[in-house]
């Protein structure tokens, strides 16, 4: 049955990972990731769960000092739409081939062309005025509700470039010209194919009752996948798959992060309804999925970490155990994956799927039932240790509670497995420590080289 499964989840495995646009859309995501994250940091700072916070800064910086700070956060996620157009055109020329630079300036030019820049103005109390236009761009468009149009301009933008490119439809300038100039030539003709497609696309949706390209992906894919991905049952087979696939020595997340993305948006959103001061309207945020489903890595292994470090004698899982704690409490676990082994271990792989499962669902629950608030969309980087991440990614001591809590039920849930491995290596141990002495020794007494 193994070997089978083994079959199928390893070409399957293989093609997600090598696939170019998966690839380019998983790693535009990373590209725009630090900027978040230190985005995040001004809106923490800005917003830090201690009660006077506010008011010990007030009194030292004067009342304006949050917006020195949220001014930060929102030049970031106000700009997801934005970044993820750049990195991922960026990271789709590098896949094919092309320019990096022009890549990325191609995909973020295509996506302005296809939206609105002309916007009712706002009176001073912030309500839309009729007749009064203000051109520019709205942060409506390259916000959150932007990143689904951003992947498309950047996907097809920058292949369509590339292939313009590659077909040599470019002006080619003659020997002796400085390089910058003739990459700038070079790129001239490709660039403007990407631009006039995008002008022709602008104007064919300009007849819909959409009117442009934006507002038709937000209501007919962006909206419903958001809504799947705000589901428990989504998020639970994402989250089996990730660990279901580690098993087999694949990496589940970076295979499942490739086609499942809709966290970033998720939480892109969730910031911006933050800041707004508006209610908070999703529970499966990255933040959710990092803090609350996996303790120290895949499969919630810092439990399991811990246990090996009191509970056993086995002195490869105890040495193993202490040299794994440290990166556990940081969500690094590759020494025990492939150390322990998790990767074909019929015995650890149950514990190994349940615990996220039942992280994931509990949490669920607990969120819907206001036993622990929402998380604030704050991108914090997955390293952030457990008990931090609860209280820092929510704004509330609850939710660090709630942590040690699933940390106490994976442990119970790890106990009867690791203590069936434990006996295992022990008796291979005690075999291996019995037969040390019986080997036979080597003695060259009785060499003859007359033998030879």
């Amino acid at each position: 049955m193994m070997d089978k499964l083994e079959k199928v989840l390893m070409p399957l495995a293989d093609i997600l990972t090598k696939n170019r646009v998966l690839i380019a859309i998983r790693d535009g995501f990373l590209i725009t990731t630090p900027l978040l994250i230190v985005g995040s940091i001004f809106l923490l700072f800005a917003n830090f769960p201690i009660p006077g916070w506010e008011d010990f800064w007030t009194g030292i910086l004067g009342t304006d000092w949050a917006g020195w700070f949220t001014a930060v956060s929102r030049a970031s996620f106000n700009c997801t739409g934005l970044l993820t157009a750049l990195g991922t055109g960026y990271a789709m020329a590098r896949e094919f081939g092309g320019d990096k630079i022009q890549g990325a300036a191609v995909a973020m030019v295509a996506f302005f062309i296809m939206m609105p820049t002309s916007h009712l103005g706002s009176d001073a109390d912030g309500n839309l005025v009729e007749g009064v236009t203000v051109s520019g761009l709205s942060f409506d468009y390259i916000g959150p509700n932007g990143i689904f149009m951003a992947l498309i301009a950047a996907i097809l933008g920058v292949w369509l470039f590339c292939y313009a490119y590659k077909k040599g439809w470019t002006i080619k300038m003659p020997a002796g010209v400085p390089p910058a100039v003739t990459d700038s030539f070079a790129a001239l003709v490709p660039s403007g194919i990407v631009m006039a497609a995008a002008f022709l696309i602008r104007i064919l949706f300009s007849f819909t009752e959409f009117g442009y390209v934006q507002d038709f992906v937000v209501a007919v894919l962006q909206t419903p996948l958001s809504g799947l991905g705000d589901t428990l049952g989504a998020n639970a087979l994402y989250t089996f798959m990730c660990s279901f696939l580690w098993f087999f020595g694949i990496n589940g997340p970076a295979v499942c992060n490739s086609v499942y993305f809709i966290g970033n948006v998720l939480t892109a959103e969730q910031q911006i309804a933050f800041m707004a001061g508006e209610p908070l309207p999703y529970i499966f945020t990255n933040p959710f999925s990092n803090f609350f489903t996996n303790f120290g890595g895949g499969g919630s292994t810092l439990g399991l970490v811990i246990l090996m470090c009191t509970v056993c004698k086995s002195q490869r899982i105890k040495q193993l155990g202490r040299l794994s704690i440290v990166p556990g409490f940081f969500g690094i676990n590759e020494p025990i994956i492939f150390g322990l082994p998790v990767v074909l271990n019929p015995i650890i792989i149950i514990p190994f799927m349940l615990c996220p499962l039942l992280n994931l669902i509990l949490s669920y629950f607990a969120t819907v039932w206001e036993i622990i608030p929402r998380t604030t969309g704050v991108n914090l980087p997955w390293t952030t240790p457990i008990g931090f991440s609860g209280w820092l990614s929510t704004g509330s001591w609850t939710a660090s509670v709630w942590q040690l809590f699933l940390l106490a039920l994976n442990m119970a849930l790890y106990f009867p497995f690791i203590k069936t491995l434990d006996r295992k290596y022990l008796e291979d141990e005690a075999n291996a420590e019995a037969n040390a002495g019986e080997e036979e020794e080597i003695s060259f007494d009785d060499l003859d080289l007359d033998d030879l």
